[in-house]
């Protein structure tokens, strides 16, 4: 049984989609052992006590730079014996050090399809801002490895969604979550606990 650790900074609806689908038996081989918030006043810490979830905060104010900030998460994750770390609206980019540790075992979930509308500066609403001023009609989800590139890691599972006439930033990213996000997260953390995936040239394949 993997150890999982959620990442949070806000109100957790993607940890509440990783809860439910543990919940109902979705989630084989993994547990939920730790959420760690980088905010003692994120309503994700809440969802974790009513689930009987270890709660963690690190506040990220207490913390001078981003490698002291990232070295409190790294020691954390190690003493939780943490096999796998998922982003799910976390709003801080660790250090290289910590990424390299985890090496192709933490995973976030971005709000578009990636390569588009990515990268630095691309979160939250700013992404569907940037979607509905582009004029594109689908945009979506993705679930991606974490590497030192933001945003850059390889892609393991995408879910596109269509970008309807009257859309604001608000209702675009209601859709994406509901439709993308939640579904393929705990999907994606389903394949990585079951050994389902692996990495060819830089793609992940998924076993059958």
């Amino acid at each position: 049984m993997k150890n999982i650790a959620v990442l949070v900074s806000g109100g957790g609806t993607n940890l509440q989609a990783l809860i439910n689908a543990q919940n109902d038996g979705k989630i084989n081989r993994g547990r939920i052992r730790l959420v760690l918030s980088s905010s003692p006043e994120a309503y994700a810490l809440e969802r974790a006590r009513l689930n009987n979830i270890q709660q963690c905060v690190i506040d990220r104010t207490l913390y001078k730079n981003r490698e002291s900030f990232s070295a409190a998460i790294a020691e954390t994750l190690d003493r939780f014996n943490t096999d796998l770390v998922v982003f799910a609206g976390f709003n801080y980019i660790l250090n290289d050090e910590l990424i390299r540790r985890y090496k192709y075992r933490m995973i976030n979930v971005h709000p578009s399809l990636i390569p588009s509308f990515c990268g630095k500066g691309f979160y939250g609403l700013r992404t569907h801002i940037a979607v509905l001023n582009s004029g594109v009609k689908i945009t979506g989800a993705t679930v991606h490895y974490v590497t030192e590139v933001t945003d850059g890691g390889p892609i393991i599972l995408q879910k596109a969604v269509p970008v309807c006439k009257g859309d604001t930033p608000e209702t675009l990213q209601r859709r994406v979550m509901e439709e993308a996000e939640w579904v393929i997260l705990p999907e994606a953390v389903n394949l990585f606990c079951s050994d389902r995936l692996y990495i060819e040239d830089n793609i992940v394949q998924i076993k059958e």
